[in-house]
């Protein structure tokens, strides 16, 4: 989904973390960076849903140790030991939680466009953990973690309707709000997603773009936005890395979706295609790499 500022917005949930033993953290953290890998180019938004952490899923102290080498050898590790301390305190806090922290604070290129934390359902523990350690991070940084009692308040930041919050959350927030006012609060109806246009581009699978577009097997927006790319920008500097203004990207998606034609030398910014492209290959509900041939292919590289 998207804020209210039409960023991108990534969600995790601790509910969903499966127990310890049945989970590799290891390749747990690889993908998290390999999400935030596809965002951070411009600027998202992070929600973190505290509810379900328990003593069978959380992370082993073991795990949080091999995690720091495997920082140390790569990038500056000096914040995420910090972390990695406070964690050894408490392993009350999610991997996520810690994994997203240690990510920004490591990574100059995930906290730059990392706008704001929401953390939904905190604890008091881990506020007064944030409290001992927030001295050593950042006055910039630190105004970016939202603590959040209740859903509702995500409202007020985001498009919550947009997100896939588990019933395990909403039933704990209406549990909170029936001890905080001595009743159950009202059921908040979301509205069913609405169905693709026929000339939808984004979001929807390939597939479904052939069958819209007479059988024709490449989408018109990788067409259009390759072509433009091999006549125009090959010598380009940093294509593909350089972010793009996000109403502009947003715009340009939209006149897709509508079937409208779209003329880059408009925007006079050879790196809107290169956007619109990674955006269209990320928004694919199954990626070009099938989800059945990701372990065949890892294990090939």
């Amino acid at each position: 989904g998207d804020d209210i500022s039409g960023r991108k917005v990534i969600t995790f949930s601790c509910c969903r973390m499966p127990p310890s033993h049945q989970l590799n953290h290891t390749r747990l953290l690889e993908y998290l960076k390999y999400t935030l890998d596809q965002y951070v180019e411009n600027d998202y938004t992070v929600v973190y849903f505290h509810y379900g952490l328990k003593s069978l899923n959380k992370p082993s102290l073991k795990w949080l140790q091999t995690a720091y080498k495997e920082f140390d050898r790569k990038y500056d590790s000096k914040i995420f030991g910090l972390l990695l301390l406070s964690c050894g305190y408490s392993v009350l806090l999610s991997v996520v939680f810690k994994a997203l922290l240690t990510i920004s604070f490591s990574f100059l290129r995930y906290k730059k466009n990392l706008k704001a934390l929401y953390v939904v359902h905190p604890t008091n523990f881990i506020k007064i953990l944030w409290n001992i350690f927030k001295p050593l991070i950042s006055h910039k940084f630190g105004k970016k973690i939202i603590y959040l009692n209740y859903l509702s308040d995500l409202g007020e930041h985001l498009k919550s309707d947009q997100l896939n919050i588990p019933q395990e959350v909403v039933r704990h927030d209406e549990n909170l709000r029936r001890k905080q006012k001595g009743k159950l609060p009202p059921v908040v109806k979301v509205p069913p997603p609405r169905p693709p246009l026929p000339t939808q581009q984004f979001g929807v699978s390939l597939q479904y773009i052939k069958d819209k577009n007479k059988g024709e097997l490449i989408p018109p927006v990788m067409k259009e936005t390759v072509s433009y790319l091999k006549s125009k920008g090959l010598q380009v500097e940093g294509l593909f890395r350089r972010s793009a203004s996000i109403q502009t990207i947003k715009d340009v998606q939209k006149l897709y979706n509508q079937g409208k034609s779209v003329n880059f030398d408009d925007y006079d910014d050879i790196h809107i295609p290169a956007v619109i492209l990674k955006t269209f290959l990320r928004e694919l509900p199954q990626p070009l790499l099938t989800f059945e041939c990701y372990d065949p292919i890892l294990g090939i590289t």
